[in-house]
């Protein structure tokens, strides 16, 4: 009998110890992964989606789900299809940023009309890093420049919104909007004496290998550009995101986006210096924590590790990248749908990876 109980606990042992194994490994975490993925992309009618999660700089899955044209029916390749990526833009500007500071071409700590000494003053002054960090009191979108269709320039942006008044003192709230992008890329072409785009070509996407990441341009297409819906069957209007590409209008894949999540992770083209001004969230005068550096949202998991993470809700995209650099973990996920809660997905995939 002894010898029978002996056996039974050393089995159950052994299964306990085995089922522990499975559930923390990778295949089992892969499985889960698309598992939730097709709920997902079932229950948000989405019509297309691709995901891409790296670990130790090592690409471990990287796949896509449904279609990027329903008519006829393509189906999404996480290293070609194209989606825009809408606000992680804000994260490429970042770190473009970031290497201007790197070539003391830029101070954040100094007011933005030494670099646009022309820009309408207002009541109050604001500093660069203030403008990247959502807290100089730009505003937001309204009536419909959200969805504006005609092609200008990021300077001819800016008379959107130039002669508005700030929605508050600088540095004493928190208001997340997209035009302060808009100025910030005026003031880094300023600087540099190049034009935004080719400016972030140069300093970000070459030295990243990310070729095919590249400006959202509304009078050319690219037989790997997703179609673009606002919901599973109707496609989005067209929008022309030119002048607001530094805030929201960058077309990429999901694979790119890992390249560049691993960046954040191990730098090697800014320094660690530099770019911890953009991870590391501001505060208000008050002394709260805003949860966002510039171009990052700030928090943690947890397990109290870093995380660093941005969204992104466009005209037919919705999209998160997520980065964990005490796990070394990158995870990239783009959609062709408005209006979905990708931070609900993110939460799933961070359940799966963070544990």
């Amino acid at each position: 009998m002894k010898h029978i109980l002996a056996s039974l606990i050393i089995f159950l042992t052994s299964v306990g110890f085995n089922f522990s194994s499975d559930i923390t490994s990778t295949d089992y975490k892969i499985k889960t992964v698309k598992k939730k993925a097709k709920k997902f992309l079932r229950q948000q009618k989405i019509p297309g989606m691709s995901i891409s999660i790296s670990q130790n700089g090592e690409l471990i899955f990287s796949e896509g789900f449904g279609y990027s044209n329903r008519k006829p029916r393509t189906k999404v390749n996480p290293s070609k299809t194209l989606f825009r990526i809408a606000s992680i833009s804000k994260s490429i500007t970042a770190l473009t940023l970031a290497k201007l500071i790197d070539n003391k071409i830029i101070n954040l700590g100094e007011s933005i009309y030494n670099y646009l000494p022309d820009y309408p003053k207002n009541n109050y002054d604001f500093t660069v890093k203030e403008l990247g960090g959502h807290l100089a009191g730009i505003r937001h979108y309204k009536g419909n420049e959200f969805t504006l269709n005609k092609k200008i320039s990021i300077s001819e942006g800016i008379d959107l919104f130039k002669n508005d008044s700030l929605l508050f003192e600088p540095s004493t709230q928190f208001s997340y909007n997209t035009f302060g992008y808009v100025l910030l890329s005026e003031i880094m072409q300023k600087a540099s004496k190049t034009e935004f785009n080719s400016l972030v070509k140069n300093s970000i996407f070459k030295p990243l290998e990310m070729t095919h990441t590249f400006l959202d341009d509304s009078e050319l297409d690219s037989p790997n550009k997703t179609m673009f819906y606002k919901n599973k069957r109707t496609l989005s209007t067209p929008v022309a995101n030119e002048y607001k590409v530094a805030g929201g209008g960058f077309l990429s894949t999901s694979e790119d986006l890992i390249k560049f999540g691993e960046e954040i992770i191990s730098p090697k083209i800014v320094s660690k210096k530099a770019l911890s001004e953009m991870i590391t969230s501001q505060k208000l005068k008050s002394g709260k924590i805003t949860g966002y550096g510039i171009g990052f949202s700030v928090e943690c998991t947890k397990n109290n590790t870093h995380k660093y993470y941005h969204t992104g809700g466009g005209v037919g995209a919705s999209t998160i990248l997520l980065i964990y650099p005490k796990e070394s973990i990158v995870i990239s996920v783009l959609t062709n749908r408005s209006g979905v809660n990708m931070e609900v997905f993110g939460n799933i995939l961070e359940s799966i990876f963070i544990n």
